[in-house]
């Protein structure tokens, strides 16, 4: 267990790192850390965040993702799911499905389609699978780009929840509204789900709703069994983003970039997104 004074070094250090645009090693290089250490590292930059005058919009979801991360993995646990708190300022609404997204302050930034809920109430301690559904107000298309301060993109578990969940920035194209008749069989109907993801008109790579742990909903249920455990945070609330991981293999993006995503088998419009300095 790290002691105070080791959580505030990090923590400074990944802020100032973030603020830089700097990579560095990994924490994990000169620390044996843990997750639970890794979590009290994000509480301290949750803190310092706050404090500043940020707002919590939501959560970002990482590592869920069972075809992708384990082939990435330097170690086994990158496929053991992680949350990072989602702030105000690197949330961005695309308009008409369009969305022009500068690149400058993100680290080895990376493209990643999602899907995203938002909560119209606080699911209890003890909720079902169900029960969750039943707190989605709407869902809607999302694409992270992640930023990863580590060279070549090399961590642990660990070094990746003290890093802001590798978030970088979400951009949530139109959302819909979830029906009854949708919230009753959500998680069977997103398994068959697929998007593509493509760059300058050339298609890259493709991803399943059944690779996010069998479907979102999963994502959203192993969160909240998380946030359970985790008393150093709150718990979820009305009107959090949830964004439930990536669809696809990260891929590296660049300026002067387009980028496409298209779904099939669900009615959601996909993004069109140009990378700027």
């Amino acid at each position: 267990m790290l002691m105070a004074s080791q959580v505030n070094r990090y923590a400074h250090q990944l802020l100032d790192a973030r603020a830089g645009a700097r990579q560095l090693s990994p924490l994990s290089k000169s620390e044996k850390l843990t997750q639970d250490d890794a979590y009290d590292i994000a509480r301290r930059i949750y803190d310092v965040r706050i404090a500043e005058g940020e707002m919590l919009t939501g959560r970002k979801i990482g590592f869920v993702n069972r075809v992708v991360w384990p082939k990435k993995a330097e170690q086994p646990t990158i496929h053991t799911p992680i949350w990072t708190p989602i702030f105000q300022s690197s949330v961005k609404t695309a308009k008409n499905n369009f969305a022009s997204v500068s690149l400058n302050g993100l680290t080895q930034p990376r493209f990643e389609a999602e899907i995203v809920f938002r909560l119209k109430c606080a699911p209890s301690e003890k909720s079902t699978m169900q029960d969750l559904a039943e707190c989605i107000e709407w869902m809607a298309h999302g694409v992270e780009i992640t930023s990863c301060p580590y060279p070549d993109w090399k961590f642990e578990t660990p070094d990746a929840i003290a890093a802001f969940g590798l978030h970088g920035l979400l951009v949530i194209g139109e959302p819909k509204t979830l029906a009854a008749s949708s919230r009753s069989h959500l998680a069977s109907m997103m398994r068959g789900v697929s998007v593509s993801v493509s760059c300058n008109e050339v298609l890259l790579t493709a991803g399943f709703g059944s690779d996010i742990l069998n479907s979102p909903l999963h994502a959203l249920w192993h969160l909240h069994q998380m946030l359970q455990n985790q008393t150093r945070f709150p718990t979820l609330s009305a009107g959090e983003i949830i964004t439930t991981g990536s669809w696809n293999d990260a891929r590296p993006v660049a300026p002067g970039e387009f980028w496409q995503t298209v779904y099939a088998g669900l009615d959601l419009t996909g993004l069109n997104i140009a990378m700027t300095p």
